[in-house]
């Protein structure tokens, strides 16, 4: 866990602070919109203006609408120099997309995130700690640090962070101390149950014919212990969906047991792919992602790339163990 020597001056900083303004990652995960929104809750409670949100596309995922996604500005409307900015779940500064000049400009700047940290510490204090489930995880340190008060809304964020990165609890990252941190606010009154089924019970009925044209795809590499499929831009349009109505599709491109790892490549554009890499745990897919300019954990990670979705896998097939 960060140490409180770390945690009681960005406490400190959060406190005396009249606005904040706040940036996750483009494309937010639940773990990524969840701490930012838990910690935008428990700033405005304390009477804090706050400018939480997120480089383009500007579009939670479905799956996360359930959360106060209210409180979230246009990244345009962000001071373009705040006083004070705290990041969520970015390693590095370019994964902030547009919000990343904001940051480069704030006066002070509270980077929070349990990924391990690349060759650019951006911070002027940098609450990382990979040892960390969450980012999440580390903003209840962080609430708790400034005595701020969690609620059942903070709650609901912070363990809908902790839920989605630890993949119900499954991830290899799951530590004693994520569970009690977990007990906690359901003490504190968030729902697993609502959780679970906002985040993994509910689909559009279009998601079904984009689940089949992925599943008729997957192709099993198993020489390099993989499993991939694709979806393309002509899958969303015949079913009605969009890029974000589809986070959850990975998930089932994973199953196969011969499998130790999945790939899922999106295409976003023309000769454009977003890849999503899954590993029951023998295979690190956080370096695999690390590797072609993504980021991620050992068990989850992402990735964009240019080019076909045949060299796409190529790439990845060649940095497999």
């Amino acid at each position: 866990m960060v140490e409180l020597v770390d945690l009681v001056p960005a406490a400190a900083a959060l406190k005396a602070a009249e606005r904040i303004a706040m940036a996750c990652h483009v494309g937010p995960d639940g773990d990524a919109l969840g701490s930012m929104l838990a910690l935008a809750l428990a700033a405005q409670t304390e009477g804090k203006e706050v400018q939480p949100s997120y480089g383009p596309p500007f579009e939670p995922a479905p799956a996360y609408r359930f959360l106060p996604t209210e409180l979230l500005v246009p990244p345009g409307a962000v001071d373009p120099e705040p006083d004070l900015m705290v990041t969520f779940d970015c390693g590095t500064p370019d994964r902030l997309g547009d919000l990343a000049t904001n940051a480069k400009a704030a006066k002070r700047l509270i980077v929070v995130d349990h990924h391990v940290a690349g060759s650019e510490v951006f911070g002027d204090l940098n609450l990382i700690d990979a040892a960390a489930s969450s980012t999440a995880e580390l903003t209840f340190h962080l609430l708790r640090a400034a005595e701020w008060k969690i609620d059942q809304r903070v709650a609901t964020c912070l363990l809908t962070g902790i839920v989605t990165d630890t993949g119900r609890f499954q991830y290899s990252n799951t530590s004693p101390e994520t569970l009690r941190v977990a007990a906690q606010l359901v003490e504190l009154g968030a729902s697993p149950e609502t959780i679970g089924q906002h985040v993994y019970e509910e689909e559009a009925f279009g998601f079904l014919g984009a689940a089949g044209a992925v599943m008729q795809r997957a192709v099993l590499v198993p020489d390099r212990n993989l499993v991939w499929s694709v979806l393309y831009q002509a899958d969303l349009a015949a079913n009605a969906l969009t890029l974000t109505d589809t986070d959850s599709l990975i998930d089932l491109v994973r199953l196969p047991i011969e499998a130790g790892a999945a790939l899922l490549l999106k295409e976003h554009g023309p000769g454009l792919f977003k890849g999503s890499l899954r590993s029951r745990g023998l295979i690190d897919v956080g370096s695999v992602a690390a590797a072609l300019r993504g980021g991620g954990h050992h068990n989850a990670a992402g990735f964009t790339f240019n080019g076909t979705a045949e060299d796409a896998v190529a790439a990845v097939v060649d940095l497999l163990p």
